[in-house]
């Protein structure tokens, strides 16, 4: 159950990081308030996950996965560029995250 918390806090922060862009320095207050309440589930989710994950571990994935929807909906939505290297890259971030999780176990 803490891995799929944890999951969900991830999937729930990739929101927030995305909402930022949405708020235009939070000046539009509908994307705002979306974007902080994804921020406090995602914090709170996060804080239900590390009562039984180590929490180096469980941030190493929370960030990661955050990182890598972050990037890939920056490409999808705002026309950011993609490389070769950049997905190179973030399949880095995946190793890292599934070595933690066989680590953790």
């Amino acid at each position: 159950m803490s891995w799929f918390l944890l999951v969900l806090a991830g999937l729930f922060e990739i929101s927030w990081a995305v909402g930022l862009k949405y708020t235009e320095g939070f000046t539009k207050l509908w994307p705002t308030l979306w974007t902080v309440s994804s921020l406090i589930i995602s914090f709170t989710l996060l804080g239900m996950a590390v009562r039984t994950l180590p929490v180096g571990t469980a941030y190493g994935v929370w960030v990661g996965i955050g990182a890598i929807g972050t990037a890939i909906l920056g490409i999808v939505l705002f026309g950011e560029s993609a490389s070769l290297l950049k997905f190179f890259s973030l399949a880095f971030i995946c190793v890292g995250i599934i070595g933690l999780k066989i680590a953790q176990s």
